[in-house]
């Protein structure tokens, strides 16, 4: 029985990873996982935030979000992977769970959850897979619901 895993699987591995670095705070994994190659800039947009190029500014970026971030979860869903050759290209759901300013020292404050679709691309590098690019923009929960019952609306005024 081989254990060898295919370029997809090692791939959705190290898309977990990242998230995982996140979760746990920890800015030297982090930095083991983005590409680190002079030739080749890398990039980050964070819901909200404007576009950010080169390795030490995304970096940084992820530093202070983990600094500031008392707890995050992300629970990943609706994850595609697709390889071609040495890049690779995530898409996927961040279900994140995070806790807000606690009000008494030493408690976490409420848990508020959020949705982003995240966009992840990868690329090979003496065998292993680095972030390149990551772009995450905010889910607007209920804007197909409201869509919707405004078409029903209309279909139910004057005329129908």
């Amino acid at each position: 029985m081989s254990t060898a895993r295919t370029d997809s699987e090692r791939v959705e591995l190290a898309n977990t990873a990242l998230y995982e670095a996140v979760e746990r705070g920890d800015t030297v994994a982090m930095g083991r996982l983005w590409l680190d190659d002079p030739d080749t800039e890398v990039s980050c947009v964070h819901p909200g935030w404007p576009v950010l190029r080169g390795r030490g500014e995304v970096l940084r970026s992820y530093a202070l979000i983990m600094a500031s971030t008392d707890y995050i979860q992300f629970f990943l869903t609706d994850v595609e992977v697709s390889v071609a050759g040495d890049t690779a290209l995530v898409t996927c759901t961040e279900n994140i769970l995070s806790g807000g300013p606690a009000e008494e020292e030493g408690e976490l404050g409420p848990l508020v959850g959020q949705l982003v679709v995240a966009t992840n691309v990868f690329r090979r590098v003496r065998g292993q897979w680095k972030v390149w690019s990551h772009h995450g923009s905010p889910v607007l929960a209920g804007r197909e619901e409201e869509d919707g019952g405004d078409e029903e609306d209309d279909a139910d005024g004057p005329g129908s």
